[in-house]
């Protein structure tokens, strides 16, 4: 009997669920001494204090002042300039007048009172605009665990369990040519933002993607033979890229065979999904294996495509929710997964692993769907059009499952490395 088809609907109760899920993890991430919190660990990176207040900054301009920067909010508006993102760069910001960490905690706190307050006479049909500030608020705890990865300090104690691996047979998948629904409408999926809509069809020739992404075992097979001194298989700027910043290894591995971890020496797991590796690195390992990238497009068909019913699917395995047997994500485990972990969460073509572990770099550039209209927050998507943008796909293990869809698209430039990014080799036919 064909699987039938359910759609998500925004419920109040639904949506204070998940703000108090995120704040718990926010509030989990930032349990840390002053010092830690104000410090910038890393040019790359906000302080965490900063992180900790944009979060109750874009919470109150949303809901609480309709998105006019102009009507007045808790704080001073001196104050609530400094976390403007666009206002602001990351670099800067450690030298801004910040609020301490306690006033920081004591905003955001004061903002989700009058939020929960409110939502309640909020009208359903109003309620995509906190579910935007829920995914605004995983995302940031997401760039905290990468900037808690980059800090010296002592290791950050979360270890949920991971399934094990299974051995796979058979490492390609052929996906046939022809026509699939590419991008969602927000009356289907209406966590959704700009740059996934709206639904359109589109016609992609065959293709082949591995069925799961490349391990640790096959770059280490990379690095031995030579992989990144082969002028051959890197693009120009990957090549000059490599060199100036004298790149030989993903990010946290050590020149002894080990990586660094959350504050962790450990050994690599070979089975693991190799991650921060940026596009340039990707491309390279691509064309040493005689392969390719999958452009994004080919990419969503292989995960949320039902060939046999001839629809797109809300989650690979189907429109069931994510659980912990299905995919890595939320990041308690602080690591991929093995290979092999999800079976059960397999795409209809057979592909595994595509939702959590790592962001998988595709080879295409950032740019709108035919129809795009932005949102109720115009500089989500519009402003990062026609950039330096490579996107990915997939979502990570420290992505939330309120977070990420087969239509998620994330965008970032080429080398960046000290997000959880890894790849999934594809191939012509």
């Amino acid at each position: 009997m064909p699987e039938t088809l359910r759609h998500p609907t925004l419920r109040h109760e639904q949506v204070v669920r998940d703000l108090e899920d995120a704040r718990a993890r926010t509030a989990l991430l930032t349990d840390l001494d002053e010092p830690t919190l104000v410090a910038q660990h890393d040019p790359l990176m906000s302080p965490l204090v900063w992180d900790l207040a944009h979060i109750g900054q874009q919470e109150e301009l949303w809901l609480l002042r309709g998105g006019d920067q102009k009507r007045p909010g808790i704080l001073d508006p001196d104050v609530d300039s400094l976390y403007d993102a666009f206002k602001h760069s990351r670099a800067d910001r450690p030298s801004l007048p910040l609020l301490p960490p306690v006033e920081a905690r004591a905003f955001v706190n004061e903002v989700r009172s009058r939020v929960l307050d409110t939502i309640e006479r909020t009208p359903q049909d109003e309620l995509f605009t906190a579910a935007m500030v829920v995914q605004h608020e995983q995302q940031h705890d997401e760039t905290m665990l990468a900037t808690l990865q980059l800090r010296n300090g002592p290791p950050l104690l979360l270890a949920e369990p991971l399934p094990s691996g299974h051995p796979m047979s058979n490492d390609k998948v052929v996906i046939d040519a022809g026509e699939f629904t590419l991008g969602v409408d927000g009356t289907d999926e209406p966590f959704s933002l700009d740059n996934e809509r709206p639904a359109h069809s589109v016609y992609v020739d065959a293709f082949a993607i591995a069925r799961l992404p490349v391990s640790n075992r096959q770059w280490l097979d990379f690095v031995a033979d030579g992989g990144y001194t082969q002028r051959q298989h890197w693009s120009d700027a990957g090549w000059a890229h490599r060199e100036d910043n004298a790149i030989d290894r993903p990010k946290f591995w050590t020149t002894h065979g080990t990586r660094l971890r959350f504050g962790v020496e450990e050994e690599i797991s070979l089975d693991e999904p190799v991650q921060h590796i940026d596009y340039h690195e990707a491309t390279a390992f691509a064309s040493w294996s005689s392969a390719r990238l999958p452009t994004e497009i080919e990419w969503e068909k292989a995960c949320a495509w039902d060939p046999a019913q001839q629809r797109h699917r809300r989650w690979p395995w189907g429109d069931t929710e994510p659980t912990a047997a299905l995919a890595n994500l939320g990041g308690g485990a602080l690591r991929p997964a093995p290979l092999g972990a999800y079976p059960a969460g397999a795409s209809a073509y057979g592909v595994e692993q595509m939702i959590g572990d790592v962001w998988e770099w595709t080879s295409s550039d950032f740019h709108p769907w035919p129809g795009f209209s932005p949102m109720i927050y115009r500089q989500y998507s519009e402003p990062f059009f026609g950039g330096d943008y490579k996107v990915l796909r997939g979502g990570s293990w420290a992505v939330a499952s309120s977070t990420i869809r087969p239509s998620f698209r994330n965008w970032d430039h080429p080398i960046r490395r000290q997000i959880f990014t890894g790849l999934r080799l594809a191939w012509d036919i």
